[in-house]
């Protein structure tokens, strides 16, 4: 499986629960911060048609939030 990507921001309470969620699970992931990062911010866009955050792509499949059935079911997770 590919890394996970979760675009976040830094005050977002929901993209620190989805990191710990994956730390928890030891799920490796790469955060790209659309706050400071605007070609992230421009690619999130891009892949969701959404601004809110998080978004999460897993092998290609775009989450939006932190909806843990659907993180489960997208990475695997039991």
């Amino acid at each position: 499986m590919k890394p996970v990507i979760i675009y976040s921001t830094p005050s977002c309470v929901y993209c620190k629960m989805a990191k710990t969620y994956f730390d928890q699970k030891g799920v490796n992931y790469e955060d790209k911060d659309v706050m400071s990062d605007l070609v992230a911010r421009e690619e999130m866009i891009k892949k969701s048609g959404q601004l809110g955050v998080p978004v999460l792509d897993i092998n290609g499949k775009i989450i939006i939030g932190f909806d843990k059935s659907a993180i489960n079911e997208a990475a695997g997770i039991k």
